[in-house]
């Protein structure tokens, strides 16, 4: 068994390309909202500036300070709506969920080609998602049988898990792996995964460019970076764990 020997997906814009579906639900949240506020409209450099990767409700609240628009937080079970920033969150979440059903989801060729690598290597894999829609897109993407664990933003919210960019949610599900950190890769596609995975001890943290920059993602914790996964094979996982390359 090589010293790294669990990998952890992000979801969307690693596994499935969900976090296309998401960029145009979010657009279509706040392309609105911003005329009807007057204030600079909402492009994609807002998705990948203040909302990728990030809990669903923080990124509505830092999408809303760029703009200077302040809105009470509200609570979870706030009606889908426009009064506050979780009511808005699930406007989001209503329109992104409309968009699965209608238009259907595929997994990432090369992302499974490398999951079916690395596990049969005999690497051990999880799902560390901030969305809270991760068991709906697995199950739709029909990969759900294919992680035992998924640590999604359902399950951070009952264990008062910090989103990313903190560490909080891939360090538990390599806990509920069994396996140390240091043997664990981190795969992400944002600017807050991979600061999350840099931020902890963990083994190697790889960043897939989808969008935000190769270089954006070094800059901000990768260690190496990928166009896709089907780039790489399980002989990432015979590279040097990050603390032995220090």
């Amino acid at each position: 068994m090589p010293a790294l020997h669990a990998v952890l997906f992000d979801l969307d814009g690693v596994l499935t390309p969900t976090a296309e579906v998401h960029m145009r639900a979010w657009e279509r949240l706040f392309a609105p909202l911003c005329v009807e506020r007057g204030v600079a409209p909402y492009t994609s450099a807002d998705y990948f500036a203040h909302i990728d990767g990030k809990p669903r409700f923080d990124g509505v609240a830092t999408f809303l300070a760029s703009r200077g628009i302040e809105l009470p937080r509200g609570t979870i079970d706030d009606a889908p709506g426009e009064g506050t920033v979780c009511a808005l969150g699930n406007k989001k979440n209503e329109i992104v969920n409309r968009m699965f059903v209608e238009e259907g989801i595929s997994p990432y060729p090369g992302s499974i080609a490398f999951l079916d690598a690395v596990t049969a290597a005999g690497a051990q894999v999880a799902v560390v998602s901030s969305s809270r829609n991760a068991p709906s897109v697995l199950a739709a993407a029909g990969i759900a049988d294919r992680f035992e664990v998924v640590v999604d933003g359902t399950v951070a919210a009952a264990h008062g898990l910090d989103g990313k960019p903190s560490p909080a949610t891939y360090e538990y599900a390599a806990e509920l792996l069994g396996v140390p950190t240091t043997a664990a890769v981190v795969v992400e596609d944002a600017i807050s995964g991979v600061q999350a995975g840099a931020a902890g001890d963990f083994g190697l943290v790889l960043g897939v460019d989808r969008g935000v920059g190769a270089d954006a993602l070094t800059e901000h914790g990768a260690d190496l970076v990928v166009s896709d996964l089907g780039e790489l094979d399980a002989t990432v996982l015979d590279r040097p764990a990050r603390e032995e390359v220090r």
